[in-house]
């Protein structure tokens, strides 16, 4: 995989990331360590996990061979996932046969599809726990302390963990990710999500809302909304308990509505969401973006393929007229807004032309960032079920070598776009080389280099004028 993106939602420097919190009030003497892969929603999870426990009196370490429970939070998206963490547990089990007391656990995409084998054939790990049932976690552990193992991989119609309000992991204190909403209904054919999150359902908007605003009075001053489907948000307050649909005549909060709750919290709360899908997204929201300032300019909006043949085997369920005319919506509604997208190559089928389809469309769009991937048959989709992965991985790697060589220019040429303009940028920090430069990111999701001035914090805005850029940052002064 070739990623070419400044993006949080899917920050590869992440991947194993363990989790450390300062000691809480209820300190039981038992060290909980915690590690996560995959995308934002995974290490938001892993955030409601800590929440749980601390609850019950754990405490983080950093060093699994000192805690008394090990958990590691999945991803099923990519095969090169499972390999890390199959790999992991056979770390663990070794720190286990040192300390026998010790619980294993697998939390997250991987545990209901691979439950058995984890548990019974390969005998790596004590307790098996999907997304939808983290509030059984202490249970479950109690259980393994017992003797026993422990499975809870039940999929919900309501569990959003809306009450739950989450510990930050690991964070600059800027910078928050906020779930509204769990689950997928789309089915498309390379994808597991559906299968490992469970349906769709929202989260309450005001509890959104408070937790959006509790977030600003602690001094952070971005938040991005996450969901695997943002612009299907739908929640009212006669919601259903088996998530049925909402009676006519009462009110419903839609994403664009959700958007404006939240960007009417405080000016200076900078907001951000992902991801969006070229079926769902309306005008409306495109609306908002543009009517407020502090919702970022900033969509990605993932196309897969350029074909409209290859779509319809995807079950994308949209064609290429369709998400060019999305995308020219966009440029239309928010003229200066960034795009960002994802890129499959390779997909059952393709041929030469169809992916041709896809460079031009790259060249229409013009991206800003993208994520770029060889198709990966993951077991259990409906891809895997009905077509033959046909495409031979060298071809495919060229494929992907022709994305990434014209994403790369694409990518330069958008940032070139910013020299010469002032930027309102979110100080976030030092940079990774030097301790006498900031870095942070202006609304496009472009991260900006500059140099450290008096009178000025991470946490806090800045007019920088981007004076020159490399291929993947831009570089100014503050005026």
């Amino acid at each position: 995989m070739e990623f070419l993106t400044p993006d949080k939602t899917h920050d590869e420097a992440r991947q194993g990331e363990a989790l450390v919190l300062e000691p809480g009030e209820k300190n039981l003497g038992r060290k909980l360590y915690i590690e996560s892969y995959g995308c934002a929603m995974n290490f938001s999870d892993s955030e409601i996990v800590a929440s749980i426990l601390a609850e019950k009196g754990f405490e983080t370490t950093s060093d699994f061979n000192n805690a008394d429970v090990v958990f590691i939070n999945t991803c099923s998206i990519r095969e090169n996932a499972e390999t890390r963490v199959r790999n992991r547990l056979k770390e663990f089990a070794y720190a286990k046969g040192k300390n026998p007391g010790m619980v294993v656990g697998v939390l997250g995409c991987m545990a209901e599809r691979l439950k058995s084998k984890f548990l019974e054939e390969e005998k790596l790990v004590d307790v098996v726990v999907g997304p939808d049932a983290y509030r059984d976690l202490p249970n479950l552990i109690d259980k393994v302390d017992g003797g026993q193992k422990a499975v809870n991989v039940l999929l919900s119609r309501e569990e959003t963990y809306a009450d739950i309000n989450p510990v930050r992991l690991n964070s600059n204190g800027i910078n928050a990710f906020v779930s509204i909403m769990r689950g997928c209904d789309n089915m498309c054919s390379f994808c597991v999500v559906p299968f490992t999150r469970g349906r769709e359902r929202s989260r309450d908007p005001h509890s959104i809302v408070a937790e959006c605003r509790d977030l600003f009075n602690k001094g952070y001053r971005e938040v991005t909304l996450l969901g695997q489907n943002v612009d299907s948000y739908k929640w009212s307050a006669t919601q259903s308990a088996d998530g049925s649909e909402q009676l006519a005549e009462q009110p419903i909060v839609n994403f664009a509505d959700l958007l404006e709750m939240v960007a009417l919290i405080e000016p200076d709360l900078r907001v951000r969401f992902s991801t969006s899908h070229p079926k769902d997204i309306t005008d409306e929201v495109l609306h908002t973006i543009a009517k407020y300032d502090n919702i970022c300019n900033y969509i990605h909006l993932p196309v897969q393929s350029g074909n409209s043949r290859v779509l319809e085997l995807m079950n994308r369920t949209y064609d290429r007229e369709w998400y060019m005319g999305r995308v020219d919506a966009i440029r239309r509604i928010i003229p200066d807004c960034a795009i960002s997208t994802d890129i499959i190559t390779g997909f059952c089928t393709e041929t030469e032309e169809e992916h041709n389809e896809t460079l031009s469309m790259m060249d229409y769009v013009q991206y800003d960032y993208a994520y770029m991937f060889m198709y990966s048959e993951r077991p259990g989709t409906l891809a895997a079920k009905r077509y033959a992965d046909d495409i031979p991985e060298p071809i495919k790697a060229v494929r992907l070598n022709q994305v990434v060589a014209k994403q790369r220019e694409s990518s330069h040429y958008r940032l070139q776009q910013h020299v010469g303009r002032v930027d309102r940028v979110l100080i976030e920090g030092f940079s990774k080389k030097s301790d006498q430069d900031y870095c942070g990111r202006n609304d496009k999701n472009a991260m900006v280099v500059f140099p450290v001035q008096e009178g000025y914090k991470p946490g806090q805005y800045a007019n920088v004028l981007v004076e020159k850029c490399t291929s993947a940052t831009l570089i100014g002064k503050i005026i």
